[in-house]
């Protein structure tokens, strides 16, 4: 017997996520990744490296609830949001049992995450303008612990409709959790619902220091939701879930002044994300520039796998959203720095296609 053949029968079927760093490259503009462009400089303050950090890091927890106007019991800190993502399914969904839902194009952790666990995933593909099927998602939740919903949605980048998302709650109360996916919200601040945690128990809410708080390399996330959910997450989520020197940064990060900080960035990514978009829709192999409120943008372009790779060809790694539903000829763009947008400029008004 083969050491494969001892893994489990959905491990060996798994494809893996293939995140930005996995699929590789050898650029030097990286816009393939939703980052920060630039690095941001912070250095330790703590040295008791001798010690295991706390599982819940105080000074972490209370500025995080500061920021995001909830109590400090309702908030879970994890290793990217995408742990959070995990330990919903852990914590909620019996394998072979539960299922999980969401809604295409999207995240694609959600499917590996249930993947993963043993556990079924369900979708119902998103209406034009990518807006929920609240209809269908309906028909489908029989069985459905967890229904997943990344608003702004990655990678199409606009925010779902809020009456949707309150009939979405309505229709699950009871039943299931709905997980608001909030990974980009401070380029849209006044589209949270966070402040909706209150008037419903079953919602959780995701968020994440790796765009705007330009902390990618942190792996620093962040689950809020009421007291009940987080106690039922702290019993599966590991001893030991950040290292003291994230949660040393993190809570550096979180600060008054790192707030504002994170609030000039956003500015600047903003300033930059529409430069970028009237530059791009005059360019001729670009067909459709979409709307966004996140920090990239969605661009359907002639021929779009030849461009990508000619792009990356060059050195500009891009995302490539063709094999993801009602994306055909998408490619997703990263804000970056003026150096780096103008860079994309001239190599898409090169193409000749």
């Amino acid at each position: 017997m083969s050491i494969e053949d001892l893994a489990r029968e959905n491990v060996r079927n798994l494809t893996p996520y293939q995140s930005a760093r996995r699929l590789g490259g050898k650029g030097d503009v990286w816009l393939n990744a939703n980052e920060f462009p630039t690095a941001v400089p912070f250095g330790l303050t703590q040295q008791t490296l001798n010690r295991y950090p706390e599982c819940q890091p105080k000074a972490v927890i209370d500025n995080y609830a500061r920021y995001a106007g909830v109590k400090p019991e309702q908030v879970l800190v994890s290793r990217g949001a995408d742990e959070g993502i995990e330990l919903l399914i852990r914590a909620f969904c019996e394998p072979g049992k539960d299922a999980i839902l969401f809604c295409p194009p999207t995240y694609g952790m959600y499917s590996v995450s249930a993947e993963t666990f043993g556990v079924e995933y369900r979708t119902v593909q998103a209406k034009e303008g990518w807006q929920l099927d609240l209809p269908a998602i309906a028909e489908k939740l029989d069985g459905v612990k967890l229904v997943y919903v990344c608003s702004p949605n990655n990678p199409t980048g606009q925010i779902i409709n809020p009456q949707d998302m309150r009939d979405l709650l309505e229709m699950t109360r009871g039943k299931a959790l709905v997980v608001a996916d909030e990974a980009y919200i401070e380029f849209c601040p006044q589209a949270t619902l966070v402040n909706w945690l209150e008037e419903y128990p079953h919602l959780v809410v995701l968020r994440t220091l790796s765009k705007a708080f330009a902390l990618a390399g942190l792996r620093c996330g962040f689950t809020l939701a009421s007291d009940d959910v987080i106690a039922l997450l702290m019993k599966v989520i590991a001893p030991y879930p950040l290292s003291t020197p994230v949660a040393d940064i993190a809570a550096q990060a979180l600060s008054p002044d790192g707030i504002v900080a994170m609030r000039q960035r956003v500015t600047q990514i903003i300033d930059e994300r529409q430069y970028l978009i009237s530059q791009l829709r005059d360019i001729p192999c670009v067909e459709q520039v979409f709307d966004s409120e996140t920090n990239y943008i969605l661009v359907r372009i002639t021929a779009s796998s030849a461009v990508f790779k000619s792009l990356w060809d060059q050195g500009i790694i891009l995302r490539d959203q063709n094999r993801q539903p009602t994306l055909s000829g998408c490619l997703r763009i990263t804000i970056g720095t003026r150096a780096e947008s103008q860079r994309v400029i001239d190599a898409l008004r090169a193409e000749n296609v």
